[in-house]
């Protein structure tokens, strides 16, 4: 199934049923899983591994070498899971030596066009990007976070799972769980109740989670005083857990 317009490497391994577009280039080092479809004009270098059921559409450039002057050749990866899809025009770079020399793309993630994840970016499951969402390198994406058009993540900064970037937010700081954003620079609004709802969570839940983000950013608390009343809430109530160990993790400090 591979187009005779087509260049694929010697030394890429594709599954048997894979796909591959006219004027596509597979590079050496590409390992490709079943069912997975490169449209035309898609570029994918290596060293890249890619899982099952993907797609990617064209002009969308994958696992070439990172945006970064300190990069000097060295032999990096990207790997991608799977059912993700790539619309037109995406980039997505793989990792340095300066972090875990890898880029990590989870599964079933839509990257729209113009969508970018730069170099030793971690973005977990069942994210949106929005077009011409972007993230600087060594950024990492928490599972079913959606970022809106025109995003902008800057480098080093986490973004908790259930999150919600609005289109256009410039986001320098780590965003927690279940929390929406906006603004430049990015600004919490409120909390993702609608995505959450969405996504199983109980009323129970959304309402402990409405609580603990009063509690940090509406009771004009200090940040550690606002842990220090959530430590007890967080017992028993995994959804609160996840809320306050991300905010005890956060190295850039929060978006507050």
């Amino acid at each position: 199934m591979i187009d005779a317009r087509a260049i694929v490497s010697a030394e890429a391994e594709l599954a048997a049923n894979v796909s591959i577009g006219p004027f596509s280039i597979v590079g050496a080092r590409v390992r490709i899983g079943p069912r997975t479809v490169v449209g035309p004009h898609v570029v994918i270098n290596g060293p890249t591994t890619i899982g099952a059921d993907n797609r990617f559409f064209q002009f969308a450039s994958i696992g070439d070498a990172p945006q970064d002057k300190k990069y000097q050749g060295e032999p990096t990866r990207l790997q991608i899971g799977d059912r993700n899809v790539f619309r037109e025009s995406c980039t997505v770079n793989r990792g340095t030596t300066h972090d875990k020399g890898v880029t990590l793309v989870g599964s079933d993630n839509l990257f729209m066009a113009y969508a970018h994840v730069a170099h030793d970016c971690v973005v977990g499951n069942n994210t949106v990007f929005a077009n011409c969402a972007a993230l600087g390198g060594h950024v990492e994406i928490g599972d079913w976070v959606i970022l809106g058009g025109l995003t902008a993540v800057h480098q080093f900064t986490k973004i908790g799972a259930h999150a919600f970037l609005a289109g256009g937010a410039i986001v320098t700081r780590d965003v927690p769980p279940y929390v929406m954003v906006a603004g430049n620079p990015a600004a919490p609004h409120a909390v993702n109740s609608e995505g959450l709802k969405r996504r199983g969570f109980t009323e129970e839940q959304i309402r402990n989670i409405r609580d603990a983000y009063r509690i940090v950013y509406r009771s004009d608390l200090k940040l550690a005083e606002a842990l220090a009343r959530l430590a007890p809430q967080a017992d028993g109530r995994p959804e609160i857990r996840a809320f306050v160990d991300f905010i005890h993790a956060s190295t850039r400090s929060l978006a507050r």
